[in-house]
């Protein structure tokens, strides 16, 4: 099970326009069914550009639903010493 403060590596899949705003839907080896979902709300999603398919994301605060996996924080991969 994921803890609050791990953090895992995730492509992005899709990006989608939902009833309740945009999110994203990413795929991890390091969790157990490897989807997770996270908000582009700017309170989950910590960049100003969104991702794209085939972006790198770091995701944490990840949390079990019904539907599946899905992170309370997100943001872009970079290298080590790099900020956004």
């Amino acid at each position: 099970m994921a803890k609050r403060s791990e953090t895992f590596i995730a492509i992005v899949q899709e990006v989608i326009a939902g009833p309740h705003g945009k999110y994203a839907v990413a795929r991890s080896d390091q969790l157990e069914g490897g989807s997770v979902t996270f908000s582009l709300d700017k309170i989950v999603w910590k960049e100003r550009a969104e991702p794209e398919c085939g972006s790198k994301v770091e995701l944490s605060d990840i949390r079990g639903k019904a539907a599946g996996w899905r992170a309370h924080k997100a943001k872009f991969v970079r290298p080590p010493g790099k900020r956004a």
